[in-house]
């Protein structure tokens, strides 16, 4: 099988065969999910929860768990011991802001000198914030920080969960020490790593870090979606960046990439209705069951074009240099 988008060869994974199940099937995480609904709502926690509400699925997420081997589980146990310091005091005196860009500049460059690949600057919207969050914070910082590429091509295996796992932990530590600078200026600041607690992606979206794929992740220009994300929310002024079009649907729309290479088939070639937006989605009964088997799968990640090194730039500005050459010839004399 190959795309004919990049004439590559599809992989071997592991087969959609498990050796676990439900004795009765929970709610649908498409129904969770908002899959089909016309009215826009705040999306519900449905995998990974921050212990809000009891989840339709907790008993597979505990399984995913327990059956973790001892090396991913540690790592991500001293994960969730990092974040323990995501909220903290906040210095007494505080700094005044006259300048929110240079404000804005100074952040992102301790970002990078922290290790983010790539930094951007958002106001806190709506759709970052599951049900029955409280918008406490006006703003959000979001870093992104790439995965090693060639760990990542071992994909469904022991080695390439040990690289997310690692990359959460240290995206983690940038976001605290970033969130711990901003309170030490005086305003309120908390470091956000995990997904259970907020959607980072909504916010890195509008934060200019790239746009949504078909397989329902992030791509960016530098990284493709061979990275991960970690916020702080603050309330400190500063400039705010916004979105971006890199081309991304210019390819989702014509490559086949991921959905031929997921075993689940849990890709969809159009985009759909969720909770009010017409927008990519993945199949989360489909997807959830084989992320399970896979110690977090990642497959449609690390398939996708973009995801190959130092691709992304070239492959943005052929695209959007195409895009151009069909409007203008859309565009000009009819005869």
């Amino acid at each position: 099988m190959t795309c004919r988008t990049t004439g590559t060869v599809a992989k071997r994974f592991p087969p959609a065969r498990y050796h676990y199940g439900y004795r009765t099937t929970p709610l649908s995480g498409n129904i969770i999910n908002g899959l089909g609904e016309s009215q826009k709502r705040r999306a519900r926690q449905v995998f990974h929860g921050s212990g809000a509400r009891q989840l339709e699925w907790s008993a597979l997420e505990s399984f995913f768990g327990l059956t973790m081997p001892l090396g991913i589980y540690l790592r991500n146990a001293l994960n969730r011991w990092e974040l323990r310091k995501s909220d903290g005091p906040v210095a007494r005196s505080r700094l005044a802001v006259s300048d929110p860009a240079a404000m804005a500049e100074d952040l992102k460059s301790l970002a990078r000198r922290s290790g983010a690949g790539a930094v951007g600057i958002t106001a806190l919207t709506e759709n970052a914030l599951f049900q029955g969050q409280q918008a406490d914070y006006s703003t959000a910082i979001v870093v992104a920080l790439a995965q090693d590429y060639e760990t990542m091509q071992a994909v469904t295996t022991r080695k390439a969960a040990m690289e997310t796992v690692t990359t959460y932990r240290d995206i983690s530590r940038i976001v605290i020490r970033l969130a711990a600078h901003i309170r030490s200026l005086g305003w309120r600041a908390r470091a956000y790593g995990e997904s259970a607690d907020l959607l980072h992606i909504p916010l890195a979206i509008n934060a200019g870090l790239g746009q949504l794929g078909k397989h329902g992740s992030v791509i960016g220009t530098a990284f493709g979606s061979n990275f991960r994300l970690a916020s702080v929310l603050t309330d400190i002024p500063l400039a705010l960046d916004g979105p971006v079009d890199i081309g991304v649907d210019d390819l989702c729309l014509g490559c086949q990439r991921c959905t031929i290479d997921c075993p689940a088939d849990a890709i969809s070639d159009t985009k759909l209705m969720v909770r009010g937006e017409k927008k990519w989605y993945v199949d989360f009964d489909k997807c959830v069951m084989y992320f399970v088997k896979t110690l977090g799968c990642g497959i449609c990640i690390e398939v996708c074009p973009w995801s190959r090194p130092d691709r992304g730039p070239s492959l943005s500005a052929t695209l959007l240099r195409k895009r151009a050459a069909r409007s203008a010839s859309e565009g000009g004399p009819k005869v």
